[in-house]
């Protein structure tokens, strides 16, 4: 075929008459292109949060500025490509995950902080996000999602298409992932229970709370430091219960969540129910039911979808993370408002508020009247 029968052929091709005009199909282009390429943000921010160097940064203060050499020079080994170090830092420069200033005097680049890398500190950082990013980025959480298309084809969970067991199975069987996994909820919950102590009044009045799926019982007992007159209960399974340390206020308790939850004025559901179908958390929403008075309420923290109440956070993020409980759970969903509501009415809480806070989640308070 000749060349320009080819370029006739393309030109006629159903793809290219698609476009209304050669903008959009230019625009169009320029965005597949970012789809295609979106997995490398992720990664070369990995590679240097492996790497300790926000943390290098930071070391020598909030606004400083270190060179390529200095950086270089604190990286753990002896002969660094510098090179390749320089290419990913212009490439996180050019992302906004670092800035970078030039020096007339030294007549070189310094690198320096962002809000977002001062958000991926390893070293003792109380506020950081490195522990999930880690998480997320490892091969073994990445694979379930090359999955969802046999799952729309077949159904099934993309985790189990990917490694054979469920996801809270594999992590028994991986101690390794399990510990990355709990890394990753530990700093999210520091980042959650930070956001909710700042904005949320609900405990307020409270003279008991108990934690549904509370873990070692940490979230409850920041709750009870911070309002010493709640008398806390940490809930979850015997074998969690049994690793649970000593909190100032607080009673661990053992047991299943769909037979039963303790007796308190309220209870808290922090990243529970988003891991459960509708007819599950229906179950565990009676239980609750009946662990509380009429006066008494449920205060869920899960991301609420196309909610009222705005935060700063992106709206899609909610979006992302639905796509993550659809790879890895078998029922686990974030929910909208509207679905949120008809979940707590079936549950036996036909009221409920939904309150923002600076965070991914939001708070919801449901009540049985």
């Amino acid at each position: 075929m000749k060349v320009g029968n080819m370029n006739a052929a393309a030109a006629n091709s159903p793809c290219t008459s698609l476009f209304e005009s050669e903008e959009e199909e230019q625009a169009g282009q320029a965005e597949a292109w970012k789809y295609t390429f979106a997995f490398v943000d992720s990664l070369a921010v990995k590679s240097v949060v492996l790497l300790g160097i926000p943390d290098i940064i930071a070391r020598h203060g909030p606004k400083a500025t270190l060179s390529l050499s200095q950086i270089a020079a604190e990286l753990p080994t002896q002969k660094p490509d510098v090179n390749c170090l320089f290419r990913i830092l212009r490439f996180l420069v050019a992302k906004n995950f670092f800035r970078a200033e030039t020096s007339e005097r030294e007549n070189e680049v310094r690198y320096g902080l962002t809000p977002a890398s001062k958000w991926m500190l390893k070293d003792g950082a109380s506020l950081s996000m490195s522990a999930m990013l880690l998480m997320q980025d490892d091969v073994r959480s990445v694979a379930p999602l090359h999955h969802l298309n046999e799952c729309i084809l077949e159904g099934g969970v993309a985790f189990e298409k990917a490694h054979g067991l469920q996801s809270w199975d594999y992590a028994v069987a991986h101690p390794q992932y399990s510990d990355l996994f709990n890394q990753a909820m530990a700093c999210n919950a520091n980042i959650v229970m930070k956001a909710i102590l700042s904005k949320y009044e609900g405990f307020q009045g409270l003279n008991s709370l108990v934690d549904v799926g509370g873990g070692i019982g940490a979230t409850v007992g920041e709750i009870v430091k911070a309002h010493p007159t709640i008398n806390g209960i940490n809930y979850d399974l015997p074998h969690v219960i049994a690793t649970a340390p000593h909190f100032t206020g607080v009673k661990h308790v053992g047991g299943d969540m769909f037979k039963e939850v303790p007796s308190a004025d309220a209870v808290f559901m922090k990243w529970v129910l988003h891991d459960w179908g509708d007819e599950d958390c229906v179950k565990i929403l009676k239980q609750c039911r009946k662990a509380i008075p009429e006066t008494g309420k449920v205060i869920i923290v899960d991301p609420v979808l196309n909610a009222a109440e705005k935060t700063a956070m992106d709206p899609s993020l909610g979006l992302v993370f639905d796509l993550i409980m659809l790879a890895f759970s078998s029922g686990g969903k974030e929910r909208s408002e509207e679905e949120w509501k008809n979940l707590l009415k079936e549950g036996g809480f036909p009221r409920f508020n939904v309150i923002a806070i600076p965070a991914l989640q939001s708070v919801i308070e449901a009540f049985p009247y």
